[in-house]
């Protein structure tokens, strides 16, 4: 297992050498933020960004994400200018060095959250997801604020995305999906870079835009449309965790196994009786989801992949970007290297 961080570059309010600073810390988790989506990222911007990382100590290895244009979901006739980009930012990235890129298919909306600061019962505050609040939510009247999705929408373009959307179906967006992979898959081979598809979070539809990275069945097909070791999952935890109807132990277990899963997600959520979740701190009683069984499930099949402590708390006064501040998850990656520690050296029958 490679530990790696989520940062934002130079404007995050965590520092890269705090960072460094976490014991058995191997990699920065990164991209490049001031690209339109669907444009080409240049080789300057990737060099640089790869010299600061390197020059605090660690490796370029992980971008998150190379974002995939809204024409390519939907399928429009442009389309193809767009992964033609996609396919130079792949072999500009491999040139570098990178060894995963990790993406998503959700439309409009990335990770959706309905409050970002909810107020926890030790007063850390954390993102959550209430049923009765979306439902006050209406995307096209008004403001509209969640985190999780791109700001850059107006009112007008927001609406007239909809309405693109209002005539793709699931299988349509399947469609889509197959031959973005078919044309991107072959690039990533040869550039040595493995592409790691995100789950939608949360893992059903939203303000009817169809979603369909989202359970067992699914995955099982989106690794059949291109049958590669290149073709693999990041596998989050909390994104999937976070339908009740997901087994995320046995589904580690069986992608392990199968040796696509390139990238994990870890973090817990605290699963709530109409379908919602609040974000809890990644230490097992706190959430639903046992993540000691999930790192075994990794550690049964020798994992060799990078993780990193998704989403945390806001904890001792912490400011900044929600969910990312550096003490939470600096908590979660000790965490989970204990119980990866105390697992190898079990294993090895050490007491």
């Amino acid at each position: 297992m490679k530990l790696s961080f989520r940062w934002y570059g130079n404007d995050d309010p965590v520092k890269i050498e705090y960072i460094r600073q976490i014991p058995s810390m191997h990699s920065i988790v990164t991209a490049i933020y001031d690209v339109p989506v669907g444009e080409k990222w240049s080789m300057d911007s990737i060099l640089s960004l790869k010299e600061t990382v390197e020059n605090a100590g660690l490796n370029f290895d992980v971008i998150e994400s190379v974002p995939v244009h809204e024409d390519i979901k939907l399928g429009l006739p442009t389309r193809d200018k767009y992964i033609e980009n996609y396919k130079e930012n792949i072999r500009n990235l491999g040139k570098a060095g990178v060894k995963v890129i990790c993406y998503n298919f959700m439309p409009v909306f990335d990770w959706t959250r309905t409050q970002l600061d909810k107020v926890l019962d030790d007063g850390s505050t954390a993102l959550v997801y209430y049923v009765d609040q979306i439902k006050d939510m209406d995307p096209l009247t008004g403001e509209l604020s969640l985190p999780g999705w791109d700001s850059s929408y107006t009112k007008e373009s927001l609406k007239e995305v909809f309405d693109k959307y209002s005539k793709v179906t699931k299988e349509d967006l399947w469609n889509n999906l197959e031959y973005f992979l078919k044309e991107i898959i072959p690039v990533a081979e040869e550039a040595g870079v493995k592409m790691a598809i995100h789950p939608d979070d949360p893992p059903y539809d939203i303000f009817g835009l169809p979603r369909i990275i989202t359970n067992e069945e699914n995955l099982d097909r989106f690794l059949k449309l291109v049958d590669s070791e290149y073709n693999g999952l990041t596998f989050c935890t909390g994104s999937l965790g976070s339908g009740s109807f997901n087994d995320v132990v046995k589904m580690i277990d069986k992608y392990a196994a199968q040796g696509r899963i390139h990238f994990m997600h870890v973090r817990n959520v605290k699963l709530l009786e109409d379908g919602g979740f609040e974000e809890s701190a990644h230490y097992s009683p706190c959430g639903s989801l046992d993540l000691v069984e999930i790192m075994k499930a990794l550690h049964k099949h020798n994992y060799e992949g990078y993780l990193r402590p998704d989403h945390g708390r806001m904890i001792w006064g912490e400011t900044g970007r929600a969910g990312y501040g550096l003490y939470d998850r600096a908590l979660g990656a000790m965490y989970l290297t204990g119980i990866w520690e105390t697992l190898t050296k079990t294993d090895k029958g050490e007491k």
